[in-house]
């Protein structure tokens, strides 16, 4: 499912498609078997307001969701710019030798990090691997130093630098944190259900008319969004390291 939705346009097309086809087979069932006698219209109109008013609830609760994991990956960002720049700024405490490998290898590891937002699905695997890399060449540059001073303003080294090692990982499980499969299916059969309805309640006897479509794009369209903003490298609103970059821009090299 989460591989459909890193795709918005090509979602958007098939709940277009899926929510009409729905709201059509309404409409031919109403016409081959079961009417609606006009004092039933009432009561099934009352159903019909009702489901399109939960539809609604849940797209609601579904955009929050993936709002709140937008605003997640976007303050994850700003801790990750934020622990880089800390860190480079103690890495003065180091030994002259030991805190100009630490900050080439921070400047090295920032642009990694910023080509991670920047980078496309075929490429992640290059970006993070480079990354891992990185990773243990700074912890490693930190050993030596620290071994042979062991005081508490050294400490001060080691936890800038466990710092921006967490907030990689904490980056990265945001990144991961997509909205659950099952919201997805409850918002989409909900919409089938409720095209179905409109279909089926319909006074038309044109089971082509328009206005079917009309309405499954309007849903599809909140769908899209939906799928966009929860979709970290596929859609079109996304993450920009605006943080990462500006550090980045400032670190002078080495």
């Amino acid at each position: 499912m989460h591989r459909i939705m890193n795709y918005p346009v090509l979602f958007f097309a098939i709940s277009v498609a899926l929510l009409w086809v729905a709201a059509l087979l309404g409409t031919l069932l109403r016409r081959s078997r079961w009417h609606i006698a006009e004092d039933e219209r009432e009561d099934f109109g009352l159903v019909v307001t009702a489901s399109l008013t939960l539809l609604g609830l849940i797209i609601g609760f579904t955009f929050s969701m993936a709002m709140t994991r937008y605003d997640q990956r976007k303050n994850y960002e700003e801790a990750e710019a934020n622990a880089i720049g800390t860190e480079y700024v103690r890495a003065d405490l180091l030994p002259p030798a030991d805190a100009q490998k630490v900050r080439s290898l921070l400047r090295a590891y920032t642009e990694e990090r910023v080509l991670f937002y920047k980078a496309d699905r075929t490429d992640l695997q290059q970006i993070n691997a480079q990354t891992t890399q990185l990773q243990k060449e700074l912890w490693s540059a930190l050993r030596t130093p620290i071994e042979e001073k062991p005081t508490p303003v050294m400490a001060l080294v080691v936890s800038g630098m466990n710092d921006v090692l967490n907030s990689q990982g904490y980056t990265q499980a945001a990144w991961w944190n997509r909205i659950p499969v099952a919201a997805w299916i409850l918002m989409i059969a909900m919409a089938l259900f409720c095209n179905f309805l409109i279909g089926y309640g319909s006074h038309t006897v044109n089971p082509k008319t328009s206005h079917f479509l009309v309405f499954s794009i309007i849903v599809s369209t909140a769908f899209l969004l939906i799928a966009d903003i929860e979709s970290p490298r596929g859609g079109v609103i996304r993450v920009v390291p605006q943080n990462l970059q500006s550090v980045y821009d400032s670190l002078p090299a080495q």
